[in-house]
């Protein structure tokens, strides 16, 4: 099916994500241990009459993010009084691993996970350069509201919003299981970070906490497909983690069928809110492409682009697409992709090809779809 008619075709069919809902998360009584940061545990129990102080929370929340484990007793241990306080005010549940599925070619690993009702969530380990060396793929929803047309994710619709705990709780279980030192985060797995923003910045500060996974800022990284007031409030405010703007695609009519909910911002808007961000962060902005055969590689992509981001400092990452379904969007050609890379320096900025693994497993970018992948 020729690419101009698969975009008439799913933009019908997305078009009920046009609103981004504002889906409550999951609803629970007593607050998580993986969600808090010690100030906040100390605070809680303190507001329980339970006195507790501030390195006895320092020491707990180690316990529970960075060992990987929920219970007690912890190697340097804390009162029996406060052991007690925690079964009794906190939830320690953990997310249970539903599948694991290793992608022999590279050895990326998707994990199926079940939330306690029921949701479904996806986490991918990812293998780094370096030897022995990972980070984790994190999802932010179940599901997306963004209905981006490319995305099996998006083709989901969106469930409800993770919260912080269940995010964190991805983290964990991938690296509990990794074969040595996972030392990065991206939110780039199922949905929308900026349509959750407070939830995963939460997540984002506790895995970059000293007792939580201890990542660097700078190896943190969340995505988002263009929703201007999270990236304008990440600019008045901004973060130690880096920002990646999907945008696939700088014309506007076209970027608005491609990514129907995303389209309530014109492109213009968007790359306002980017300029304001570099402006805030310095740097370079880093802007993901995903390359559809026949549909954003042209002449018209370049000068927009062009035209939009003219001062800004930017990178790209071209991102091969991943469709799984037979009359889906097709793959550059190798002609294709070198063309636009070529055509991308007129900007200035350096084009790399981001490698997406996990092909075989549908661990890769735009497959992921709560959907086991082994019997």
């Amino acid at each position: 099916m020729p690419s101009d008619a698969i975009v008439r075709r799913d933009e019908s069919r997305c078009r009920n994500t046009l609103r981004l809902p504002a889906l409550p998360s999951a609803v629970t009584c007593r607050p998580h241990l993986l969600g808090m940061l010690p100030t906040a545990l100390a605070s809680f129990l303190r507001e329980h009459d339970v006195a507790i102080r501030d390195d006895e929370a320092r020491r707990v929340l180690a316990h529970a993010i960075t060992r990987g484990r929920d219970g007690f007793p912890l190697e340097r241990p804390v009162p029996k009084r406060i052991e007690a306080a925690i079964a009794e005010l906190v939830d320690r549940r953990p997310i249970e691993i539903l599948e694991r599925a290793t992608d022999p070619a590279d050895g990326f690993v998707k994990y199926l996970f079940r939330l306690h009702d029921g949701a479904l969530a996806e986490a991918v380990r990812i293998p780094l350069e370096k030897k022995d060396h990972f980070s984790v793929c994190l999802s932010s929803q179940a599901g997306c509201a963004m209905g981006c047309l490319f995305c099996a994710t998006g083709r989901m619709g969106l469930e409800r919003h993770l919260e912080a705990w269940e995010i964190v709780a991805q983290f964990v279980a991938v690296r509990d299981e990794a074969p040595g030192r996972v030392s990065g985060a991206v939110f780039q797995g199922q949905g929308e970070p900026l349509h959750n923003l407070d939830r995963v910045t939460q997540a984002a500060r506790i895995l970059s906490s000293p007792c939580g996974g201890a990542i660097s800022g700078s190896a943190i990284t969340i995505s988002t497909v263009g929703l201007v007031p999270g990236i304008l409030k990440l600019a008045s405010d901004p973060p130690p983690w880096r920002l990646i703007v999907s945008l696939t695609s700088a014309v506007d009519d076209k970027r608005r069928r491609l990514i129907p909910a995303a389209g309530a911002w014109r492109v213009e808007d968007i790359a306002d809110a980017v300029r304001a961000y570099q402006r805030a962060v310095g740097g370079r902005v880093t802007i993901a492409w995903v390359l559809l055969g026949g549909v954003n590689h042209g002449p018209d992509e370049v000068e927009a682009l062009e035209r939009l981001f003219d001062g800004v400092p930017l990178r790209f990452n071209l991102i091969d697409v991943n469709d799984a379904r037979p009359d889906g969007f097709r793959r550059a050609t190798d002609a294709e992709r070198e063309a636009f890379r070529d055509a991308l320096q007129v900007l200035g900025a350096p084009v790399v090809r981001r490698y997406s693994g996990g092909v075989a497993r549908h661990a890769a970018c735009g497959m992921l779809a709560s959907t086991k992948t082994m019997s």
